[in-house]
């Protein structure tokens, strides 16, 4: 499928909130309703949506520093990777898991209430996983938003 000028607005105001209803985007885009929503309904059941989200406050909750964790294995292999998998997405604290190319074999997003927190984290819980060797943290500073590619 190849979204259309009309299917890439209407993803970018979904993009932008979620929540928007076929309605609403409708009239942002001069479409009726039904014509909207069977738009959204086929880029749905074409795997161009493939869910909607919302988007949390993590530092409103507590959770004020940001770690981004490079991985190496000490020992490859397939047993190793799905190992490591399975026990790192059981870390709440852990947000994201990517298996990555280049000098890590992973990268991970912690999030953490603050410094002493991210440690406990590190010793605790990621440093007693299985297959991990080296690990570098980058504590995040800032971060901008940059629009998507619609």
């Amino acid at each position: 499928m190849t979204p259309d000028a009309t299917d890439l607005a209407i993803l970018r105001l979904l993009s932008e909130d979620a929540t928007r209803s076929a309605a609403e985007i409708g009239r942002h885009l001069g479409m009726t309703q039904p014509a909207t929503w069977r738009r959204i309904k086929r880029l749905t059941d074409e795997g161009v949506i493939a869910g909607r989200r919302i988007v949390v406050d993590t530092t409103a909750l507590g959770f004020g520093v940001t770690v981004f964790l490079g991985i190496k294995l000490a020992a490859k292999g397939r047993v190793g990777l799905e190992d490591f998998e399975r026990a790192v997405t059981a870390i709440p604290e852990v947000q994201t898991v990517q298996h990555v190319l280049g000098q890590f074999d992973y990268r991970l997003r912690v999030r953490a209430r603050d410094i002493a927190d991210f440690e406990r984290i590190l010793r605790r819980r990621i440093m007693t996983l299985p297959g991990v060797g080296q690990v570098e943290a980058n504590v995040l500073l800032s971060e901008e938003r940059r629009p998507g590619p619609l």
